[in-house]
Parts: structure tokens; C-alpha cells; sequence
């Protein structure tokens, strides 16, 4: 078996496979070791742990994550890859299971509760930059028993993510994740990293699930309905803002009366607004209509 992590042993697994690069699923497999170990470390795994892992690749994240954890379930869409997960690069691990399938198909909560009774997993992966904020809405809203995903993901996106109020960097993904979870980026990585190279730089981020949200709100529904308002119009005022949406259908009066009751300000920028704002002006909305 090819311990993996140096450049000259995936070249070799590569080479012996006659491995072709896909496009279409955002390849670019890890080929430092350093930057493997931040991210078991980031993960904080322990030998009780059960770790779903998305996009395995040819495995050298995965070799990591089979000696660290009790079990590793692997999710690869690239049938390509299989024979070389299973065969070789994989074939020593029993405790290494892999699905070859999308993730976005995949029943996670089943796997949960067959492989880990229902305990809460970790999920470690190097993302495909390409459906990496899909697959990371996709495990926070769907209320499954994850504990924490440690990702490697775009530097921007890992940004974007942990970003403040009224910075350049916030937006509607920054208050969905951090309703969620909490967020800490655990490293960032050069191009060199990889093979091949990306075309952006990247970031180990950790999100920590809550176990309550920070805000409790009536409706989160409609909350998240005039975040998304307020940004896709990020120049505009709230008031304009949320009377332009083809989400909402409130008169633009009634806007404004929710806004001064929520006590904000009638000209201020969605942008500028946290959670809490949000919150109060979506209860507020929520007891109008």
C-alpha cells in the first residue's frame, strides 16, 4: 500500500491507474503533509469518531482519517477513482467503507443512525470548489447529527463564511453558516499544495454545529427570505431592498413601519445588520402579515 501525502507517490498511483483529471468534478488532490495534519488536528478526531468524508480523491486525506478515527465512509462520485481507493491505496483500512455516489444524493441521516446508532459524525473533506457552498448549506439545514465539518475550501469562501458586519466579505452565506455554526479557519493553504494547482488560493475552516442558534426567531424562514433580500441588493437600503424582492410580496409602507419598530434606522444598509437585527425585524414582519 502507497502511503500518500508526497508528490512522488501520487504521481506513481496516477501513472499506474492511468488516472485522467476531470474537470467537472473540481479535482485537485492534497500532496502536502503538513496540510493534512492541520486538518486532522483542526478535525479533532478521536478513535470513537465515525467520519464521513466527501471526495475522497485517491485517498490521502482518507489514510489519515482511517488511522485517526473508528470508522471512515468515504463518498466519491468519480467511478474512475474506486479501483484505486479500493484495491490499493485503501485496501489495508477495515475500517474504510466507500460510496460511490453524489453527496447530494446521499442519505446521510440513514448512515447515521446504521453506523453510529444516531450519535453525531464529523465530516473531513477537501471540497470541489466548484459545489462547495451547495454541500455545505446542504449539511447544516438538513438537521443531521453532525458535531463538525472540517473542510478545505476557496480562501474567499472560507472568508466569507467567518466575515463580520459591514465588511467586504459579508453577506447572506456568512449569517447562514454562523446561525448555525461557529467558525474557525484552521489554516490557509498555498497553490503548491496540490496537483494540479487551483486557480485560487484555499482555507482549512472548521464549523463547530450549534447546538442552539444564537437568535431565536418565530419564523427563520422568513428571516433567512429578507436576509437574502437585503443582499441581493446590497447597495440599496433595506426598505428598497426588501420592497424589490420576488420573495416577499409586503407593502412598501409596511416595511417601513417594521423597520422603525424593530428600531433601525430607515435608510440603513442590510450589510451592517447581525443576526440579532435580523431576528428582531423578522418577528416584527412575521406578527404584520
Amino acid at each position: 500500500m502507497a502511503t500518500l501525502g508526497d508528490p512522488k507517490k501520487t504521481i506513481e498511483i496516477l501513472n499506474k491507474y492511468h488516472f485522467v483529471f476531470r474537470k467537472k468534478f473540481g479535482q485537485n488532490f492534497l500532496i502536502d503533509t503538513h496540510v493534512l495534519d492541520k486538518i486532522i488536528r483542526a478535525a479533532e478526531l478521536t478513535d470513537e469518531d465515525l467520519v464521513l468524508e466527501i471526495g475522497p480523491g485517491i485517498g490521502t486525506l482518507t489514510q489519515y482519517l482511517c488511522e485517526n478515527a473508528r470508522q471512515v465512509i468515504a463518498v466519491e462520485i468519480d467511478k474512475t477513482l474506486i479501483p484505486i481507493l479500493t484495491e490499493d491505496t485503501l485496501a489495508d483500512y477495515d475500517n474504510f467503507e466507500l460510496i460511490n455516489d453524489d453527496i447530494l444524493k446521499v442519505d446521510i441521516k440513514r448512515i447515521v443512525e446504521e453506523k453510529n446508532g444516531g450519535r453525531p459524525i464529523k465530516v473531513v473533506a477537501n471540497l470541489p470548489y466548484y459545489i462547495t457552498t451547495p454541500i455545505v448549506m446542504s449539511l447544516l439545514e438538513q438537521e443531521l447529527p453532525i458535531d463538525s465539518i472540517t473542510v478545505m475550501v476557496q480562501k474567499e469562501v472560507a472568508e466569507r463564511m467567518q466575515a463580520a458586519p459591514g465588511t467586504k466579505d459579508y453577506g447572506a452565506l456568512s449569517l447562514a453558516v454562523q446561525y448555525r455554526a461557529e467558525t474557525y479557519i484552521a489554516a490557509n493553504v498555498p497553490l503548491n499544495c496540490f496537483m494540479p494547482r487551483p486557480a485560487v488560493g484555499s482555507c482549512v475552516i472548521r464549523l463547530k454545529k450549534k447546538q442552539e442558534p444564537p437568535v431565536a426567531v418565530k419564523s427563520p424562514e422568513l428571516m433567512f427570505k429578507l436576509i437574502r433580500a437585503a443582499f441581493n441588493q446590497r447597495r440599496k437600503t433595506l426598505l428598497n431592498a426588501i420592497s424589490n424582492s420576488g420573495e416577499l410580496s409586503i407593502p412598501k409602507d409596511k416595511i417601513a413601519e417594521a423597520i422603525k419598530e424593530a428600531g433601525l434606522d430607515e435608510n440603513v444598509r442590510g450589510e451592517v445588520l447581525g443576526l440579532p437585527e435580523f431576528g428582531r425585524l423578522s418577528d416584527v414582519i412575521c406578527d404584520l402579515i
